[in-house]
């Protein structure tokens, strides 16, 4: 019984048995897990903020994004940031999260104890598809071949 209910634990709650958290859980938890430690794993998106001897980062999880609040020394050097262009660096951070962070004006937040690169971002290969650019171009000389019959038709009926 005591190891169907461990394998149960294992399958259901990964993230809550061994500490990290997602962003959907911790805005599902936030007043549970308010002033406690947490591990939060996320792609660095967007671009750092320095503050001072401190900088904001945002991480995006891939079904939210949470603001983090590091010292500059601890920073590890992230190589690049999400966007459209970039795959962002994943961080894995351990924190304090504030619900309602007193010190940033209520907003949520990570406080940052340990940041490390979990994983290195990459430049995104765009690559063309030949069957997509051929429905394209006929696309584009049928839309011309009708904009040339509709304004024959107007001209034939301006002289008639």
């Amino acid at each position: 019984m005591r190891i169907g209910a461990l394998l149960l634990l294992f399958a259901f709650a990964p993230g809550c048995l061994f500490g990290q958290a997602g962003s959907a859980e911790l805005l599902e938890r936030a007043r549970e897990l308010d002033g406690r430690e947490v591990e939060f794993v996320g792609e660095a998106i967007g671009e750092s903020m320095h503050r001072g001897d401190h900088v904001w980062l945002n991480l995006l999880d891939g079904r939210g994004a949470i603001g983090i609040w590091a010292r500059r020394a601890d920073l590890p050097q992230i190589l690049f940031f999400g966007s459209y262009d970039e795959r962002g660096d994943v961080l894995r951070v351990h924190g304090v999260f504030h619900r309602s962070c007193p010190e940033h004006g209520g907003d949520l937040d990570i406080h940052a104890t340990a940041l490390e690169v979990a994983a290195r971002g990459e430049l995104k290969r765009e690559t063309l598809h030949s069957g997509r650019m051929a429905l394209a171009a006929g696309l584009l000389l049928a839309a011309a071949a009708a904009f040339g019959f509709w304004r024959r038709k107007q001209k034939a009926r301006a002289r008639a």
